[in-house]
């Protein structure tokens, strides 16, 4: 943030009971968040909060939450070292993303009040392709009998369902192309027989690799579709560095490894920010942290 704001014992007893009914299953509105800052406000002094009071609270809330509980939620540090530089990355909370989202409004909601002078904003891929409405609902899908007899040769992990269902081999090979697909997967298998994994990818791309289904810990809707890669992801990290005032990076992280899919500047070093989110600060499950800010540690 770049003005430090302490939060008042009332503040953070609202912030609680705002992160207590996100943790019950149902977030918190927007109107409902105000209230309960302006009621510890009222609390405090006795006279309703102005609407600059209840601006800076919230803005206190959400640095609360994002630098405390988000690392509770991921059972991960904050923070790493990379090449001998220390680097914070703070999970950052939000609604359920939906097409009916703007892509800047995420990052001037939540991203831009929490955003200091040198930060790097990075966002899930997955919530970028949501707000493009490239997230597909599983019933319209009609795989080919091709897309059924490929998925069953798809190793499968806890970590994401991938390509291994044959919904998602069908939207592989109507983004990527029939003979791209079985091209990438005859490589597959010479590389399994030399015990190499993940040739399949390197031939199908980021398109491939970004397609994914739903899996146990999916947050509703979204159990029951199959999220493509966004459309343009350098245009949608400018799109976020031009609201936010900030370098924007586009992730697709998980468990097993990541890819930088998109920047808002082509100088900004891909290689580097993937080492420094390669134990996916934002989370696998559950978590609702779709996005996050990279911080340098001085």
């Amino acid at each position: 943030m770049q003005q430090h704001i302490d939060p008042t014992e009332e503040a953070l007893v609202a912030a609680l009971a705002a992160v207590h009914t996100q943790e019950c299953g149902q977030a918190p509105t927007d109107e409902e968040i105000a209230a309960m800052l302006a009621a510890a406000s009222m609390h405090q002094s006795g006279q309703a909060p102005t609407d600059e009071e209840i601006a800076a609270l919230t803005v206190a809330v959400l640095a609360y939450e994002a630098e405390t509980l988000a690392a509770q939620r991921t059972q991960k540090s904050l923070e790493i070292v990379v090449d001998g530089q220390r680097y914070a990355r703070y999970p950052v909370r939000t609604h359920i993303i939906t097409d009916a989202d703007k892509l800047s409004d995420i990052f001037t909601t939540y991203l831009k009040p929490l955003a200091q002078p040198g930060d790097i904003l990075f966002i899930s891929e997955k919530v970028v392709a949501c707000t493009q409405s490239r997230a597909i609902p599983m019933k319209d899908i009609h795989p080919r009998p091709l897309a059924v007899f490929l998925s069953k040769f798809v190793t499968k992990t806890p970590y994401g369902i991938g390509l291994g269902i044959p919904e998602t081999m069908e939207m592989a090979l109507r983004e990527c192309g029939t003979p791209q697909i079985l091209f990438a997967a005859f490589i597959s298998v010479i590389g399994k027989l030399l015990g190499k994994r993940g040739w399949f990818y390197h031939i199908a791309g980021d398109k491939a690799r970004a397609i994914d289904g739903p899996c146990d810990y999916t947050i509703p809707p979204y159990n029951t579709y199959v999220v493509l890669g966004p459309s343009d992801p350098d245009q949608a990290a400018r799109i976020g560095a031009e609201a936010a005032g900030h370098p924007v990076a586009v992730v697709d992280i998980n468990d097993l490894g990541g890819n930088i899919l998109g920047t808002s500047d082509p100088g900004m070093d891909r290689e580097l920010l993937v080492r420094i989110l390669a134990d996916n600060p934002l989370g696998q499950g559950s978590e609702q942290t779709p996005c996050g800010i990279i911080r340098k540690i001085h």
